[in-house]
């Protein structure tokens, strides 16, 4: 295939059509954009909810807006599992007009308000679509967003990302965008990691757009299987989305080839996906996790074949020139208790999606989870040649404060959402629980949600595994803690409970809170969590399309925001699966990721 077809594949834009609804009978359309790289317009358009216009600045009682952002996409028939294309009504033509949104729609950042005790809380008061692409599956943003951050949002489809301006909230700017013509050395964009300087480093976890040989700026040539295969890279973006670098996350040797499975095979066998990113700037040091080659998960009809597309690795990198980020070191996991030799897909070490990394002076430790593995991982120093984790926690721990009728077994558990609190007392996980039958015929899987580890006596525990007491190393241990200086659970709070594999996959905590000189200010403590209950289309795993608030109390204690209500069902929790939008009747989203963020005149 030529870079042009590949890219064609990756942007080809669909045209569409909306109308306006009585939900929303008036809405002021504001539309910005910009030229991209191929000459072409490419724009955000704002559909602000004019009857709400007086209170988007300030609550009633005078206090300005926090809003929450959700990246979301327009949901329809494309995003069918191909386990269901047979179940569909009539021919995929003939059945068009039988299906709730056959038809593509636009993308977009929902803006919600977000302001406890704002009359207009809980609603949607602004959907920023963009275009002209379509089909984008909006992904990840960054996973905090601090005053004067461009909002970097990634298209996993369309291998592009959007940088957007938020100063003037709840109206968004379009700052720029990178199409896959300027990252031709990776595709499938993940998350964002927004350094001081306002630049970010993003994740592609796919291949060269195009099979064979590319050269990368440092002067390695990598061999890659294309679009979607192996092995990604980490761009560095300027804040209009522009590249400055791309930067290849493969190692001239390549990886473990018993571990390390690729479709088609490379000479060189690759784990290098990466998907989290997390840095610490003043330790000069990156770390990625590598989950999988994504074309097995998300490209229609490939269905994974092996259990070694699923990675066990993550990677430290040596930013010490921010341009050009240095692969250091890949890190294997070590299976735990739970391995079975049969049934390596849930061993402890696959699929490691989320890494996180430590905020205080003095603590140079970070943390993984693994999506199928089911268990977090622990270094106590990423600036070590060899990064050395061990287990600290298995989710079969967290089964049952999560919900009672859960068992306590984490294989399969389906973590996504990994991030230390700011004062490095906490760790929080989202996970979406084990779909039934996940583990075999009789099992019944189990409710997923979110739960607050306490980790301050494992960060104290110094810069040596050696030093660290209690292990995660028998299967007891796996469901009821490991003991010593290891995690243990200090909240906890199910999404659908009852319902199996439907809880959330990603979330963002709420770093700003209202100063008594009336403006916002960063805390440690976050008080909020937002979740979004929805994973990939056409991987077969889903939830319900609902963003839901939780509450955070000082301990750790978590409790779903019964206030956080949607403003046209009256149930707990927003739900994206609604006939209108402030853009149009185009019925059902998915939303992925989410951000709290406040108008910059509103953040001190």
């Amino acid at each position: 295939m030529t870079v042009a077809g590949a890219v064609a594949l990756a942007i080809g834009a669909v045209t569409y059509t909306g109308s306006s609804t009585s939900a929303y009978a008036d809405v002021q359309v504001v539309t910005d954009a910009k030229t991209a790289s191929d000459g072409k317009q490419y724009w955000v358009q704002n559909h602000l909810v004019s009857k709400d216009l007086a209170a988007q600045a300030r609550s009633a009682d005078g206090t300005p807006k926090k809003w929450l952002l959700v990246w979301a996409g327009d949901e329809n028939i494309a995003d069918t599992a191909v386990k269901d294309v047979k179940n569909l009504p009539g021919s995929l033509g003939g059945g068009l007009g039988k299906i709730k949104n056959a038809l593509p729609g636009p993308d977009f950042l929902a803006v919600i308000d977000a302001t406890q005790g704002s009359p207009t809380y809980g609603k949607v008061v602004n959907t920023a679509t963009v275009g002209p692409l379509v089909e984008n599956e909006p992904h990840h943003m960054q996973y905090v967003w601090h005053k004067g951050d461009t909002i970097y949002a990634g298209a996993l489809f369309a291998a592009a990302t959007y940088a957007f301006d938020v100063s003037a909230l709840p109206q968004l700017k379009l700052k720029g965008i990178s199409l896959p013509t300027q990252t031709l050395g990776g595709s499938v964009p993940d998350a964002y990691w927004v350094l001081k300087d306002g630049t970010a480093y993003g994740t592609y976890m796919g291949g060269p757009v195009v099979p064979g040989p590319y050269a990368y700026q440092d002067g390695s040539t990598q061999i890659g299987n294309g679009f979607a295969g192996s092995p990604g890279e980490v761009v560095h973006f300027d804040q209009n989305a522009q590249v400055l670098s791309q930067n290849p996350a493969a190692t001239p040797q390549g990886d473990n080839a018993k571990l390390c499975d690729n479709l088609p095979q490379l000479g060189k066998p690759s784990c290098a996906n990466p998907h989290g990113v997390q840095a610490r700037e003043d330790l000069n040091t990156l770390v990625t996790s590598d989950y999988a080659e994504p074309r097995n998960i998300i490209l229609d009809p490939v269905k994974q074949p092996s259990p070694y597309l699923r990675r066990p690795t993550i990677r430290t990198w040596d930013i010490s020139d921010r341009n050009h980020p240095k692969l250091k070191a890949v890190s294997y996991l070590q299976d735990g208790p739970r391995a079975n030799p049969a049934d390596p897909l849930h061993s402890e070490s696959r699929a490691v999606m989320e890494t996180t990394v430590t905020n205080k002076p003095g603590h140079k430790g970070a943390f993984a989870e693994t999506m199928q593995g089911g268990a977090i991982f622990y270094t106590p120093d990423i600036t070590a040649k060899d990064p050395h984790w061990i287990e600290v926690f298995d989710d079969g721990t967290a089964g049952k404060p999560i919900y009672s009728q859960n068992d306590s077994n984490g294989a399969s558990s389906n973590g996504g959402w990994l991030q230390t609190s700011p004062d490095d007392r906490f760790l929080y996980h989202a996970v979406q629980g084990r779909q039934k039958g996940a583990l075999g015929p009789d099992d019944p899987g189990t409710t997923g949600g979110v739960y607050v580890l306490d980790i301050q006596k494992l960060v104290a525990a110094g810069d040596k595994v050696e030093d660290i007491k209690g292990r995660v190393d028998t299967k007891e241990k796996a469901q009821q803690g490991g003991g010593g200086d290891l995690p243990t659970v200090v909240g906890s709070a199910p999404i659908n409970p009852g319902v199996p594999g439907a809880g959330p996959h990603w979330g963002a905590y709420d770093n700003l809170a209202l100063g008594q000189d009336g403006l916002y200010h960063e805390t440690e403590q976050p008080q909020h969590i937002a979740v979004s209950n929805y994973f990939v289309a056409r991987s077969g795993l889903d939830g319900d399309h609902k963003v839901n608030l939780l509450n955070l109390a000082p301990d750790g204690k978590i409790a779903v925001d019964q206030n956080f209500r949607d403003e046209f069902t009256g149930q707990v929790g927003i739900n994206f699966n609604r006939k209108s939008w402030p853009h149009g009747d185009f019925g059902n989203a998915k939303p992925h990721s989410e951000l709290f963020v406040v108008a910059d005149q509103n953040v001190k």
